[in-house]
């Protein structure tokens, strides 16, 4: 399936910005589940940024700007072609030992409740292992937007009992590692069909290292693993280190974010 993707964070300020610095997570990789047709990512100072592979394999551009005044957007957009593997990535290339994808953070630190839901994983090499996780974790956190903050932790989520998808990747993660099995956050977009209405364009699921398989991914909000409607955006330890954009700035003391999420079948993909 090809699919085309717009994603535009615009920026307002209360006075000019003196300088920033920004880390753009914003380019998708190519892999077993995807190809990148076309993709270029927009905002002052693109063309002078500085590219490279972060530590985790996630394409990153690093952009110092000067004086950009009260405003600033970034955008980025393109078309990737998607297969449906049924979540499973495999073993890419990468040079991230897998044992770093055990590390407990402030975000994933399990609680009691936590470690009794990565009791479910009785085997980690069986993949019903994880589906039955992923339901008995819908099961005690409903989606509802809007009732946690950015980066809630894991075990603040599973005592409110309700979350976004964010929420439910880091709760997942954290029984995952628990029960000694690497897990990482990914950030990513989907297509919406018209009847999704547990999800959001710009979307968030957890991956596993489930062998002889290699990674496969849960997409806890949905009750599914990953299919060609998920587009692989960037992954990480959790959703900070895996966030699509991350900077500084001086000046501007107050921020006004809003962010634009278009996720379509390709044009020319509809007319066929």
């Amino acid at each position: 399936m090809r699919i085309e993707i717009s994603h535009s964070t615009h920026y307002r300020y209360d006075a000019p910005v003196a300088q920033s610095v920004q880390h753009l997570r914003l380019t998708p990789p190519s892999d077993t589940g995807q190809s990148v047709l076309d993709w270029h990512v927009e905002t002052p100072g693109i063309e002078k940024a500085l590219s490279y592979t972060d530590a985790f394999g996630n394409v990153v551009h690093l952009i110092t700007q000067g004086r950009i005044g009260d405003t600033m957007t970034i955008t980025a957009s393109g078309v990737v072609e998607t297969r449906d593997n049924h979540g499973v990535i495999g073993h890419l290339p990468e040079g991230m030992p897998a044992r770093v994808y055990l590390r407990q953070n402030e975000m994933t630190r399990p609680s009691p409740a936590i470690r009794k839901l990565a009791s479910i994983i009785e085997r980690p090499d069986d993949v019903i292992c994880y589906h039955a996780l992923m339901n008995a974790l819908r099961d005690q956190v409903a989606y509802r937007t809007g009732v946690t903050e950015t980066h809630m932790p894991a075990a603040e989520v599973l005592a409110a009992g309700e979350g976004v998808c964010q929420d439910h990747a880091h709760i997942f993660i954290s029984a995952a590692r628990h029960a000694g099995v690497p897990a990482r956050y990914v950030s990513g977009y989907l297509l919406l069909e018209e009847d999704d209405d547990a999800s959001e364009a710009h979307h968030a699921w957890a991956e596993v290292l489930i062998e002889p398989l290699g990674w496969v991914g849960f997409d806890v909000s949905n009750g599914i693993s990953p299919t060609d409607h998920h587009v692989r955006l960037s992954v990480g330890l959790d959703s900070r280190s895996a966030a699509p954009i991350r900077g500084v700035r001086w000046g501007g003391m107050e921020e006004a974010l809003s962010v634009e999420v278009r996720v379509d079948r390709a044009a020319q993909q509809q007319q066929q």
